[in-house]
């Protein structure tokens, strides 16, 4: 697992969203929220215009949905994620005195925010150990062999259990570019792939 990570985090910038949203908790939170199904070309500016405006919570709450809506766009959902953010900055200010919480628990209890968000601020915002499953993650863990999952809580689970703890806050930026770019849902890339020769292609019925 270690030279798989090491050999793939050579081959791509996985430090992107750290550069771009830095550590501050909220940001990460809110960059990545905006981030949900929508290109980083896309987010990060949309990111950059709105904490531009408010970057904090209590500054966020004095713009209305349609301002942020506007800041935001074209993010995928921009109106709903819009309404999201305020809703968001309103349950940090009035339950947590305008901090974010360093605790995935009670990151669970924020609108919209699931696992993979809650992990991401833990991680990036808190630099405390946590596994940040999505898509790509889940897809390409399983695809190695390494585990035999159903569900991303449930690969979670798992990596925690096997994977090294060094590895645990850059395995989701390392195999979140392994996947756009070629370990891809429906015939991977295999002949380019770095780490070809490590992987048991489960699933895998058609590559290029």
């Amino acid at each position: 697992m270690g030279r798989v990570l090491r050999e793939l985090g050579r081959r791509y910038d996985i430090d992107r969203f750290v550069r771009r949203n830095g550590p501050d908790p909220y940001r990460v939170l809110i960059g990545c929220v905006l981030s949900l199904r929508t290109k980083d070309e896309v987010s990060y500016p949309a990111t950059e215009r709105l904490f531009a405006r408010a970057a904090k919570p209590a500054e966020m709450l004095r713009l209305r949905s349609s301002t942020i809506a506007r800041l935001i766009y074209p993010t995928g959902f921009y109106r709903r994620k819009a309404g999201q953010i305020r809703e968001i900055s309103r349950h940090l200010l009035e339950r947590f005195g305008g901090d974010v919480p360093d605790r995935i628990d009670d990151l669970l209890t924020l609108p919209g925010v699931g696992r993979k968000t809650a992990n991401l601020v833990v991680t990036l915002g808190f630099g405390k150990p946590g596994i940040c499953v999505d898509t790509h993650v889940h897809r390409i863990t399983n695809r190695l062999g390494w585990i035999e999952t159903r569900h991303p809580d449930d690969t979670e689970a798992a990596l925690r259990r096997i994977l090294p703890r060094r590895y645990w806050i850059p395995i989701n930026e390392t195999l979140v570019r392994h996947g756009q770019q070629v370990c891809k849902p429906i015939s991977p890339v295999c002949t380019v792939c770095a780490v070809e020769q490590d992987c048991a292609r489960v699933g895998v019925s058609r590559s290029r």
